[in-house]
């Protein structure tokens, strides 16, 4: 499956071109050390997540209408792929969305429905409509190959980078990354209390995990997908944690330093970075979103 999903990456790239940003990259050194920031919280809505959902609206036949179960910012993609396709869309999400993420899913003209404590009861709720194209967050390979494109512009962009650092929730950027980094090493960095890729590795299989992080809005999936695991397991892929406060200055190094404004979410390969977890001559560390409030303590 991963080899045909692979060339799916290719065909989402062409498919989503005229949609959406070919986001750049930094290059630039820390601490003594190159490295290569992938700006992908410039992306249209703020991140990488309406590349999947475009790929997935336009792949197959036209739906009537667009639902949607999401935490925030896959929401806003599907969202707003919807209203660039002219169709009418519904995303449900737990009543512990940031109001900065719901805000954004009404202004692009979809009907916000908020409901349940997590992201899975969210699902369960919109999984109810039946008259509806269902997007999936991440358990989707036309989803999966959309966020590819991510990876694909990394390789096009910096070719001799060598491992490429991403942040996990349910797993379909990571497998996305796996997918279009021509065998390059994905390093999947989670929260540490919020990592139910790190978990399904250690079981071998997709098992529910405790989502209790300041990056849980963006990262909080219960459980990772089975499509995603699949891919993680056969692509070479280093799984790491780290805390929220690491989580927490590393968003605030960005900014001090470079003056990128990221989501908590987005920091975490950076944090992952400055605790020595990303090797490489070359690493490129994926900034996947920001669509937080937030004030920098620096």
């Amino acid at each position: 499956m991963t080899a045909t999903l692979s060339a799916e990456v290719t065909a989402a790239a062409e498919r989503i071109r005229r949609y959406v940003r070919h986001t750049p990259v930094l290059r630039t050194e820390f601490d003594g050390r190159p490295l290569v920031l992938k700006l992908e919280q410039l992306q249209r809505t703020g991140s990488f997540k309406l590349r999947g959902a475009l790929n997935a609206l336009l792949s197959g036949p036209r739906p009537d209408q667009v639902v949607t179960a999401s935490g925030g910012n896959h929401g806003i993609g599907v969202a707003t792929a919807a209203s660039i396709l002219g169709l009418p869309a519904t995303v449900y999400a737990p009543v512990s969305i940031p109001e900065s993420k719901a805000r954004r899913i009404e202004e692009v003209g979809a009907r916000l429905v908020r409901v349940g404590t997590t992201y899975a009861e969210a699902a369960a709720a919109a999984h109810e409509m039946t008259n509806a194209r269902y997007v999936e967050a991440y358990n989707d390979r036309t989803v999966i190959a959309g966020q590819g494109t991510v990876a694909a512009e990394i390789v096009e962009d910096v070719p001799e980078t060598d491992v490429i650092a991403v942040a996990v929730g349910g797993g379909g950027l990571a497998a996305g990354i796996a997918l279009g980094s021509g065998g390059r090493q994905t390093v999947a960095a989670e929260p540490q209390h919020c990592c139910c890729l790190n978990q399904a590795l250690a079981a071998g299989h997709p098992v529910d995990a405790e989502v209790n992080s300041v990056a849980s809005s963006a990262l909080g999936a219960t459980r990772v997908g089975d499509v995603p695991f699949e891919v993680l397991t056969s692509h070479p892929v280093r799984s790491v944690l780290v805390g929220d406060e690491e989580i927490l200055a590393a968003r605030d190094l960005l900014w001090h330093e470079f003056r990128l404004a990221v989501e908590p979410a987005a920091a975490t390969p950076f944090a992952a970075w400055l605790a020595g977890h990303v090797s490489g001559e070359l690493p490129c560390l994926v900034l996947c979103g920001a669509n937080a409030d937030w004030t920098p303590s620096m």
